[in-house]
């Protein structure tokens, strides 16, 4: 990270989860913090804890709303004259077969999950440009890689922050700006408390599935925090996802061989949790 001696950063999402621990991590190596969040009270009390190691403050940020994102950056100028990284963490998880699915549903996701993203960097690009550097940290999904069955609205944001980024990877590098996405599968983080689906009871299956996970959202900072040290692009954190990523790219017909597989079971399990509520 000598390449930013200054040690800015801001981050979207932060008062909880990944983003939380990615604000702690770069606090402990001398970064001063910039947090933006809907959940005031969270934000504000991370701000004071991080506050205590370093200069770090709370915004309230909408990442739907750009005029939100855009009174944030000025703050961050009028503050720090600058920033080194962004990192664009702000999601939400959408889940349902693509018939019973909800067009508001996938409208909500798109707006925060992939919307989110263009705008933040929207309104940061100029600063990276006229900076001469500066680095952008898209955290996606390994669904934007795999796309399992059930997850259309979900899979298709992530999809298209993966697009974004890699776009954006050309776009800046005359302006000396890197970027890197975020390809986590699943791991402990409350994401699924917000989550929605046309099924009742899919919530309890998700914290189940995030449960599962031996890493932690500490642990996907970290290996972030020297994704970003290495210069890298693609930064997947779960060995496990990132194999079945190449048997997709090297191996397409036993993967969507696979999807099927999946899918069946998917749907089995589906049907038996909507029957057991059913009868309840």
């Amino acid at each position: 990270m000598k390449r930013f001696p200054e040690k800015r950063v801001a981050i979207t999402g932060a008062a909880s989860g990944l983003g939380l621990s990615l604000a702690r991590i770069f606090a402990e190596n001398g970064w001063k913090v910039a947090l933006a969040d809907v959940q005031d009270d969270a934000g504000e009390a991370a701000a004071r804890e991080l506050s205590a190691r370093t200069d770090a403050f709370y915004r309230h940020v909408d990442v739907r709303k750009t005029e939100d994102i855009q009174q944030w950056h000025r703050d961050i100028l009028t503050r720090w004259d600058g920033l080194d990284i962004l990192i664009n963490n702000a999601g939400v998880a959408t889940h349902g077969p693509i018939d019973t699915a909800p067009e508001e549903d996938w409208e909500w996701v798109i707006d925060i999950n992939l919307m989110g993203v263009v705008r933040g960097c929207k309104v940061f690009v100029p600063t990276f440009k006229q900076q001469g550097s500066g680095h952008i940290i898209n955290v996606a999904s390994m669904a934007g890689l795999l796309h399992s069955p059930e997850m259309g609205s979900y899979n298709a944001t992530k999809a298209g922050v993966v697009a974004v980024s890699e776009t954006l990877l050309g776009e800046l590098a005359p302006y000396n700006t890197g970027v890197s996405v975020v390809c986590p599968g699943f791991f402990k983080t409350n994401l699924a408390k917000t989550a929605r689906s046309p099924d009742e009871g899919i919530q309890e299956l998700i914290e189940k599935l995030f449960a599962t996970s031996r890493l932690s959202a500490d642990d996907i900072a970290r290996k972030v925090y020297k994704g970003v040290e290495k210069r890298e692009f693609f930064i997947l954190p779960h060995r496990f996802y990132h194999a079945l990523w190449l048997l997709k790219r090297y191996v397409p017909g036993v993967y969507l061989a696979q999807m099927k597989t999946l899918g069946r079971k998917v749907a089995a399990k589906r049907d038996k949790l909507i029957g057991r509520e059913a009868k309840a």
